[in-house]
């Protein structure tokens, strides 16, 4: 079933065909899934050389999520998420994953326990050394609450916990969701002790490494990012970086099948050809079609209401609740996440699953929307757009 599909604000020429008005705000969608349809969970914006993040929750058709003591029924679980990626007695032995975001979040610690003690996952908290929060220099003078950029925040711990329990964290909060700011940030997360992986849950316009990449080129750091949920539109600044992991989404359920799980593309992911960066030379015997760097590099979960997780996340500075949330803002911190199961970062971790397509689970139906060549928005057997060469199956091609 198809629904609305949110794009940013930096794509607006794409609002027409995706479901969004000018404002950022939801038109009303063709279909719904159980009476729900998704929002965006960031404002929008149109400043220069500023990120979106890419996480969507699923609403009521009154545009919010009610309060909920429990998670939602539909909402995938960390159970769910290590048996369809076969992820199950892997560990990530010590290994931290980095998530950088913008803005505060008070409540991470509080929240994060609260979620790992629902599904019964081991505490994760400052005192026993498995949390750490800094801001983009490292200190701790934390930056202002910004409630959608916390529930961003919400979804990427979350998802980290969902697929490495046992991998720690550290958070580094940007002052703002500039470039500049989050590309401080991520210099910063790849300093701490341990980082393996560093998951990147926003985008903006395509935008160039001679300006940006400084920022994100750590070789022997798997530095992933999310493609975007704008559909086809071309590259999204940083996983159009030729030293990030672009991560695209598909849309997963449960089947009788021997995997016992189907995925196809999640109709919001975003790829698409960047117009500055270096083509990957891993890629280059997988006919991507663009001149220059490609995404997706893999995928994962995206679609809210088709393996969208259920996640505990702030609604103000003071209060929580469960909600579903998807978005390529899911994928990005579960692939960091089996990086960071895999042990095996070095050199440039997104030449890894290259090397090893056999060790994915390859998602060869469904489209993102309309593109000049077909394997841009159309999946199939091998690379393609939307969902890269696939998603994992264990963390072998990692």
């Amino acid at each position: 079933m198809r629904q609305g599909i949110l794009v940013s604000a930096l794509s607006a020429g794409a609002l027409a065909v995706v479901g969004l008005t000018a404002t950022g705000a939801a038109a009303a969608p063709t279909s719904y899934t159980a009476g729900k349809h998704a929002a965006k969970v960031c404002s929008a914006t149109t400043a220069a050389h500023t990120a979106v993040c890419d996480a969507i929750k699923l609403v009521n058709d009154k545009g919010v999520a009610p309060a909920s003591t429990t998670p939602p029924s539909t909402g995938l679980t960390p159970s769910g998420l290590r048996d369809a990626y076969k992820l199950n007695g892997l560990s990530a032995g010590g290994r931290t994953v980095a998530i950088v975001d913008a803005y505060g979040y008070p409540n991470l610690e509080r929240d994060l326990g609260v979620y790992r003690s629902q599904f019964g996952l081991s505490a994760c908290t400052t005192a026993n050394g498995c949390l750490r929060i800094i801001n983009q220099t490292g200190g701790t003078s934390l930056p202002r609450f910004n409630a959608g950029w916390a529930g961003e925040q919400a979804l990427d711990v979350d998802a980290v916990s969902a697929a490495a329990p046992d991998a720690k964290i550290v958070v580094v909060q940007a002052n703002s969701a500039s470039f500049a700011d989050l590309g401080t940030a991520v210099v910063t997360a790849s300093k701490q002790p341990g980082v393996v992986a560093i998951s990147n849950s926003y985008g903006g316009g395509d935008a160039s490494d001679a300006t940006y990449g400084s920022y994100y080129n750590h070789p022997g750091i798997a530095v992933t990012a999310s493609t975007g949920d704008n559909g086809y539109q071309g590259g999204s600044y940083p996983a159009s970086s030729s030293y990030t992991t672009a991560v695209g989404g598909t849309s997963l359920v449960a089947a009788s099948n021997s995997r016992g799980w189907s995925e196809s593309v999640w109709s919001g992911a975003g790829s698409g050809c960047s117009s500055y960066n270096t083509a990957l030379s891993a890629a280059s015997s997988f006919d991507t079609g663009c001149s220059k760097r490609a995404m997706a590099d893999v995928s994962a979960a995206a679609d809210p209401s088709k393996g969208g997780m259920a996640i505990y996340y702030p609604t103000s500075k003071t209060a929580s609740t469960w909600a579903q949330f998807g978005g390529t803002s899911e994928a990005a911190p579960i692939i960091a996440a089996v990086y960071a199961l895999s042990g095996n970062t070095a050199g440039y971790a997104n030449a890894l699953p290259y090397a090893h397509p056999g060790s994915l689970f390859d998602v060869t139906s469904g489209s993102n929307g309309s593109c000049p060549t077909t394997q841009w928005c159309n999946a199939r057997t091998g690379w393609d757009g939307p969902t890269g060469l696939g998603t994992p199956n264990g963390a072998g091609a990692f």
